[in-house]
C-alpha cells in the first residue's frame, strides 16, 4: 500500500469521525433541555387534594420519529407532597409516580397513551397531537384525601418529569447509545399553598 493510499484512508477516516461527533454534538446538547413543567395548579374536590400540569417541549425531533417506528415511550413523572414546618425539616406527606405510555400502531395507523393513574384503557387516538397532549398532561390526579391535610397549614408539592429510557427492538440495539441522547428529565418545580 502506497504512502498516499495510506493517507487517503486516514483523511477519510478522520472525515468519518468528524461527521459523526458533529451529528453528536448537534442532536445532544440542546434537545431536551427545554422541557420543562408548566400551568400546574392544585386544588380540590370534595374528597381529595388533585394536581393539574403540563410538561413543554418534551417532544423533540428524535423522540418524535423513534415513537413514529413503533418504539413504545414512556414519561414519569414524579410528585412529592410536604408539609413546610419552619422549625424542623419538612414532612412528606405523599410521594408518587406516574407513568404515560405512547405507542404507535403502524398497521392501524393509530397511537395509544397508557396512563398508570387512570382506570380506563387507553383508548386508540389517530392524531400524534392528541396523543402528544395525552402524554404531557396530569388532569387531576388524586394527590392525598384532604381529611390528612390541616387547616391553615402550609404545604409544598413538587413535581419532576423525566423520559424513561426507550426499550428498542432487538435489531435497533446497536443505536441504543444515540437513544440516550433523546432523554430528558424537568427540573423540579415547586408550588406552595395553604389549605
Amino acid at each position: 500500500m502506497s504512502r498516499s493510499d495510506v493517507m487517503g484512508q486516514s483523511r477519510y477516516r478522520h472525515i468519518g469521525v468528524a461527521c459523526l461527533m458533529a451529528i453528536m454534538l448537534q442532536a445532544s446538547p440542546g434537545l431536551a433541555l427545554g422541557a420543562s413543567i408548566a400551568d400546574i395548579s392544585v386544588t380540590n374536590s370534595q374528597k381529595d387534594l388533585l394536581l393539574y400540569l403540563k410538561v413543554k417541549d418534551a417532544f423533540t425531533e428524535p423522540i418524535h420519529e423513534a415513537v413514529s417506528s413503533g418504539v413504545p415511550t414512556t414519561f414519569s413523572f414524579f410528585i412529592v407532597l410536604e408539609e413546610i414546618r419552619y422549625f424542623w425539616a419538612n414532612r412528606t406527606l405523599s410521594e408518587m409516580t406516574l407513568t404515560h405510555t405512547i405507542k404507535y400502531y403502524n398497521l392501524k395507523k393509530e397511537f395509544t397513551v397508557t396512563r398508570s393513574w387512570e382506570a380506563d384503557p387507553s383508548v386508540p387516538l389517530m392524531s400524534f397531537d392528541e396523543a402528544k397532549g395525552r402524554m404531557t398532561r396530569i388532569d387531576g390526579v388524586k394527590v392525598i384525601p384532604l381529611d390528612r391535610l390541616r387547616k391553615g397549614n402550609a404545604y409544598r408539592i413538587r413535581v419532576k418529569a423525566k423520559l424513561s429510557k426507550m426499550t428498542l427492538p432487538f435489531y435497533l440495539r446497536y443505536i441504543m447509545v444515540m437513544a440516550s441522547m433523546w432523554e430528558f428529565e424537568t427540573d423540579w418545580h415547586a408550588v406552595d399553598f395553604t389549605y
